[in-house]
């Protein structure tokens, strides 16, 4: 291989190993490892997704879970408003997270260690993890609600094989 296709070949195939690991097969031809029509050259759950770093861990979550339960109509639309919902709030988290590694660095980048900022930033962070807790419980409570027994079965076991990841 020529020296210059290297960097291409790695960026191109950083998540092969993650895509054999969850079962979606290669990307050599696209088959499932785009889930749902993903193309771009990204595995499913790849920070280009539709979903705001990695949600649920599909590239289309709502075409996903509408084709993998056989939602109608009515529940794809709860559900899209329930996963928009929840895609701000990782949004949201990401930028936080930003700020809380900006902190930190602040924190050691002076003449002495500045233990409050470190603390401010520790504090960001805990009520940030709180937030997202509570915005994915939510969401899951919704998601229950809105599904039949058979629905709710095939998400858990969605969720159970990692096919989902939360």
């Amino acid at each position: 291989m020529h020296p210059a296709m290297v960097s291409w070949w790695r960026a191109r195939h950083a998540g092969c190993g993650e895509a054999f690991a969850a079962g979606r097969g290669h990307g050599g031809g696209g088959g499932d490892w785009h889930a749902a029509g993903g193309g771009g050259g990204e595995p499913a759950g790849g920070d280009g997704d539709g979903f705001g770093g990695g949600g649920f861990g599909v590239r289309r979550p709502l075409r996903f879970l509408a084709y993998k339960l056989e939602l109608d109509e009515r529940q794809v639309a709860q559900l899209a408003r329930i996963l928009d919902e929840l895609k701000t709030e990782r949004a949201q988290g990401e930028v936080d997270r930003r700020r809380t590694l900006s902190a930190f660095a602040d924190a050691v980048g002076g003449e002495t260690f500045d233990a409050a900022r470190a603390k401010e930033a520790a504090d960001l962070r805990v009520a940030t993890a709180e937030r997202l807790r509570d915005a994915v419980t939510t969401a899951l409570s919704r998601i229950h609600a809105l599904l039949d027994n058979d629905q709710r079965e095939r998400f858990a076991y969605l969720i159970r094989t990692g096919a989902l990841v939360l």
